[in-house]
């Protein structure tokens, strides 16, 4: 059929491709097409799989989610799904608006992210969701909230905890949240599905910040949720429903970079484990540090536990400058090769100061009872050559 110039300038192509991609493509497009008003009716009505609009689903953006639930349950006879997200903080507010309701209650630790807290606190408050804060590694005070309150309803913790990488016990929290019916949901962020396993020690949903370590370039940011409840995250479950009507949803650009990432992500954690280990050692030993948080130390209180659970101990570290404020600005102004930037997981190593940072809007009482000091510096040890990074820390603790 003859077609005018403008016509053809703007309609698509046909996809020329004869063979498969050895790389995943990005299917940048915001909707699909149909051969037939009948097919888009069977789609629309699931008596056929198809794709729709990018909100509701995309080829590159589910593949990348398979992926990611196939490490979380790797080595194990366990299925789960997996959906992505705008962030890691989209992650966590699709999976509270999903599986919670105005009356209940998340019992969770002092020591979360910032954002989460700060979420928790002036986003799902208004709504009538409420947190309790608790020593999630005091079991039996655990246990006694999940037996008085039965508006408790999920129960929500990180191990290793940002910044102070304190750990709880996964399978134990698992255990009593199923012995009083309630739900768990664990961040695991930090350490990712290389090192640590929750939903093959019980846990019902695992979050990722995969901005972080699972991408580990700082190109990207989104977030995943991973669950071995897998009608949630169909077209009829819940999850997804609340992820395509809120708009949460992941991008393929952003996907599709994670899912580079993720190639490496095995030999990444090895040696940020192994450069991390090297500086808490260094930083343990050096007069003007007072406590080196990192649970690969015999002496972090929580290394037992950590050792149970992690393969190996990861990339983050915190430690605490004795001489407090004034110290840890003087440090921080003094850095040279290290970054001074609010993000982790990156193949460079990241430095901050969480008490003027990424805990700022914390009250003050709640980050000094979970010991987040003023004086607390976090470093995300990267997988530069070792001697670089502690180079830069030892000159840096000259001008305190």
């Amino acid at each position: 059929m003859h077609r005018h110039i403008n016509s053809i300038c703007a309609k698509e192509v046909a996809d020329p491709r004869t063979t498969s991609p050895h790389i995943l493509p990005l299917y940048a497009t915001s909707s699909f097409s149909f051969e037939s008003i009948d097919e888009g009716i069977d789609i629309f009505s699931q008596k056929k799989e198809g794709h729709v609009y990018g909100r509701y689903g995309n080829p590159t953006i589910e593949a990348v989610a398979d992926k990611l639930a196939t490490l979380e349950t790797a080595g194990s006879d366990l299925e789960a799904a997996a959906l992505m997200f705008s962030s890691g903080q989209a992650a966590v507010t699709t999976l509270m608006m999903s599986r919670l309701k105005s009356g209940d209650k998340i019992l969770t630790q002092g020591n979360l992210y910032g954002g989460t807290t700060e979420l928790f606190v002036k986003v799902l408050a208004p709504f009538g969701i409420t947190t309790i804060l608790c020593d999630l590694q005091n079991l039996e005070l655990v246990e006694d909230h999940l037996k008085k309150n039965r508006n408790i309803k999920m129960v929500y913790f990180e191990t290793p905890a940002n910044p102070t990488l304190a750990c709880v016990d996964i399978s134990a929290l698992a255990g009593l949240a199923k012995k009083y019916e309630r739900l768990s949901a664990i961040d695991n962020t930090f350490a990712t599905p290389y090192l640590q396993q929750p939903i093959k020690m019980g846990i019902d949903y695992v979050v990722h910040s995969t901005t972080k370590f699972l991408n580990g370039h700082g190109n990207s940011i989104a977030g995943a949720l991973v669950t071995p409840h897998i009608d949630q995250m169909g077209k009829n479950g819940r999850i997804w429903q609340t992820m395509k009507l809120a708009g949460t949803n992941c991008n393929p650009w952003d996907a599709w970079l994670v899912h580079n990432g993720m190639k490496t992500l095995a030999v990444r954690m090895e040696r940020h484990s192994e450069n991390a280990m090297a500086v808490a050692t260094y930083l343990e030993n050096d007069p003007k540090v007072g406590r080196v948080n990192y649970c690969g130390l015999p002496s972090h209180p929580d290394h037992r536990i950590a050792s149970k659970q992690m393969k190996s101990f990861g990339g983050m570290l915190s430690f605490e400058l004795k001489d407090g404020l004034k110290a840890g600005i003087r440090f921080m102004n003094a850095i040279k090769f290290c970054t001074l930037a609010p993000t982790l997981g990156d193949v460079d190593t990241l430095i901050l100061h969480p008490a003027s940072m990424s805990h700022l809007n914390i009250p003050k009482e709640i980050r000094l009872r979970n010991g987040i000091t003023d004086g607390l510096i976090r470093l995300s040890v990267g997988i530069e050559h070792v001697e670089d990074i502690i180079g830069d820390l030892a000159q840096a603790m000259e001008g305190i």
